[in-house]
């Protein structure tokens, strides 16, 4: 049975020591990450300049000592760590399951090198639903009527995102993930959604 905790501890770690100081680093969101933190923070890395996606990374990142500034005085970042729900063969994510993965794609985006840190139960053969999604609030029904077309919507009892975007989830047909985020992509009305295409220069790191 896998120890859940261990394995995310164990990416989390070995990713933090792919980092430099004097590096710009994107920080991710979600249970991984929280490995990640204070494991970067034992590094004693005294000149990174942090970036993170979501209030409580930067929460937590500042209070282990982690130097944490607003994503506005930064053009290009040196390297983004985050997790993922899903991981697939050919390097397709989705992500979104803490609801920052607008934030999460701008800075994954950004990045020269993007890490994925995942443990082994989120390594999949291929792609499933839901496919988490960022809706403006503006023409909510409208949206949601357009994005229905694809499959079953349905909105997160939960908070706003931080950029104040509503959370839903989308079951549909991901087979072909790259036609799928083409059809969101189209929609005003979506934010962002899950699916994150391979970077450039992404590497994932598993830990079992």
């Amino acid at each position: 049975m896998i120890d859940v905790g261990a394995a995310k501890r164990a990416a989390a770690e070995q990713a933090a020591e792919l980092v430099q100081d004097g590096q710009r680093v994107g920080l991710g969101t979600g249970s991984t990450v929280e490995f990640l933190l204070p494991a970067l923070a034992a590094r004693g890395l005294t000149t990174i300049r942090c970036v993170a996606t979501s209030p409580q990374t930067e929460r937590q990142a500042r209070e282990l000592g982690l130097h944490v500034e607003p994503f506005d005085a930064l053009d290009r970042l040196d390297v983004a760590i985050d997790g993922a729900d899903q991981v697939a063969p050919d390097g397709w994510l989705v992500k979104g399951g803490g609801g920052a993965h607008l934030r999460e794609k701008v800075v994954a985006q950004a990045a020269a090198h993007f890490v994925v840190i995942v443990d082994e139960s989120k390594v999949v053969d291929a792609l499933t639903p839901p496919v988490p999604l960022e809706l403006r609030p503006y023409g909510l029904q409208a949206t949601l009527h357009l994005v229905g077309e694809l499959g079953k919507v349905v909105l997160r009892d939960a908070p706003t995102s931080p950029d104040g975007g509503l959370i839903a989830d989308l079951h549909a047909d991901v087979a072909d993930p790259a036609a799928l985020a083409a059809r969101l992509d189209e929609l005003a009305g979506v934010s962002a959604h899950g699916l994150f295409a391979p970077a450039p220069r992404q590497d994932v790191v598993v830990g079992r």
